[in-house]
């Protein structure tokens, strides 16, 4: 007589959007998912802040509790999620489940950003394991792709779109010529803004994942106070049509490149003029879109949702899949693959600064529209040896007018120290703005 399979037991911390797509998820595919594993599947605890809060999918009271320890504690539960959110709770679970040798699950990227090399140590000693597939890029399963798939490259240059509220105001600002203030009413109203706005608009949220695909592919930890990162505020209408008219969109795009010849990486996060003729130039509206460059495998694209229910939660259900794996089931399909980067050995690699950086820029100056005025701006730069490649004007009313203009390649210590010395001048209405141009061919040839 066959034995039955074998039974997962699995524990979730918090029950919010993520976490009710996972049991939504799981249930609606269970034959298919338990077939393909060779387990059976159970989410045994759910640990909730509120025992009373209606919620969209119906699950047993009795599997509900507001008391970490009935999952922490409990020897029969293999696999604990951890869905809650933010570095102070979530830091306590982790720790627990991982000290007691348990499989965590997270797609929690703040937490794995401040304390991610702490926690991937103490996963290591005490034989625990930390999956981390559904914190960047929600349904693009990047992590695994670049720890599995592509474990035998090394990496030139990894970029992407990796917030889809930016980007769903990016796409409309251009499509609608509509100003940033009213579509990030709209983005508010469908739900695609954090509670916490500057986690999407001033770049944080997509920082963090470009800080977790840096661990990921150089095995190399970066804080976020060390990186360029730089939100989409700033981005004006005049912005985006001169972009157009230059042959460019604009993208919020995390980049992280490594320079061959010096042993060092650039990682930055920033919105960008990047060529209309990129195929990540058409990822548009809340989708992400992340670019891959090995030597081996060459470039290539991947394109999906980056945040939602559905998304996030395959990429949640996809770890949990592995974990059962490693759990020791002999007739799971699923091949065992460390969920710690492959890259750790580069321990030489250094962090280039932000005034290090040689890219083209796009510059705008609000200015009194008066004779004379470019040739001022014209002046500053040529003292820091900066030329200009294009030049546009536009009059604007009471006696206001904008000068846009790109550059030739300069380093980014020259573009700050020449704008802040243009805002100075008496001809200047508002600080310059500048936003970087990035070539990925530049990067490459």
């Amino acid at each position: 007589m066959d034995e039955s399979p074998k039974l997962i037991n699995i524990g979730l911390f918090g029950f919010g959007v993520v976490g009710q797509g996972v049991w939504k998820n799981i249930e609606k595919n269970r034959t298919t998912l338990e077939g393909r594993l060779g387990v059976r599947i159970s989410i045994s605890r759910i640990v909730v802040r509120d025992l009373t809060q209606k919620r969209s999918v119906v699950v047993p009271n009795d599997i509900l509790t507001t008391d970490p320890d009935l999952i922490l504690n409990d020897p029969e539960i293999d696999i604990v999620c951890e869905l809650i959110g933010g570095t102070d709770l979530a830091l306590k679970v982790t720790e627990s489940a991982l000290k007691k040798g348990k499989i965590v699950v997270t797609a929690n990227k703040a937490l794995i950003c401040e304390h991610g090399e702490y926690l991937f140590d103490l996963a290591k000693s005490n034989g625990a394991q930390y999956f981390y597939e559904a914190s960047v890029a929600g349904g693009i399963p990047i992590i695994k792709t670049i720890r599995e798939s592509l474990v035998g490259n090394h990496f030139s240059l990894i970029f992407g779109i990796l917030n889809g509220t930016s980007n769903y105001i990016l796409t409309r600002m251009e499509r609608e010529g509509s100003s940033f203030d009213s579509i990030l009413v709209d983005a508010r109203k469908l739900g695609y803004v954090e509670a916490d706005e500057a986690l999407d608009i001033d770049g944080i949220d997509a920082a963090h994942k470009v800080i977790i695909l840096t661990y990921l592919a150089y095995g190399f930890w970066v804080k976020l106070k060390d990186i360029t990162c730089e939100g989409i505020r700033l981005i004006s209408q005049y912005d985006i049509e001169m972009a157009c008219q230059l042959g460019y969109r604009i993208k919020l795009l995390g980049i992280i490149s490594k320079d061959l010849s010096d042993e060092s990486l650039t990682v930055r996060l920033h919105p960008a003029l990047i060529p209309s003729t990129e195929l990540i130039a058409d990822v548009n509206e809340v989708y992400n879109g992340i670019s891959v460059t090995g030597d081996v495998v060459g470039t290539t694209l991947f394109v999906g949702r980056g945040a939602g229910q559905d998304a996030t939660s395959s990429s949640v259900i996809s770890d949990i899949s592995d974990a059962v794996s490693l759990l020791g089931n002999s007739n799971s399909t699923i091949q065992h693959a460390s969920p710690i980067s492959y890259f750790e050995n580069q321990k030489g690699l250094k962090l280039r600064t932000q005034g290090e950086l040689e890219s083209r820029y796009y510059v705008r100056f609000d200015v009194r529209d008066e004779e004379g005025v470019l040739a001022e701006i014209s002046n500053v730069f040529a003292g820091h040896h900066i030329s200009f490649s294009t030049v546009n004007q536009k009059e604007l009313e009471d006696n206001l007018a904008l000068i846009m203009v790109t550059t030739h390649l300069i380093n980014e210590a020259s573009i700050i120290k020449a704008c802040n010395e243009v805002e100075g001048l008496n001809v200047i209405n508002k600080k310059p703005s500048f936003i970087r141009i990035f070539n990925p061919f530049e990067f490459l040839s």
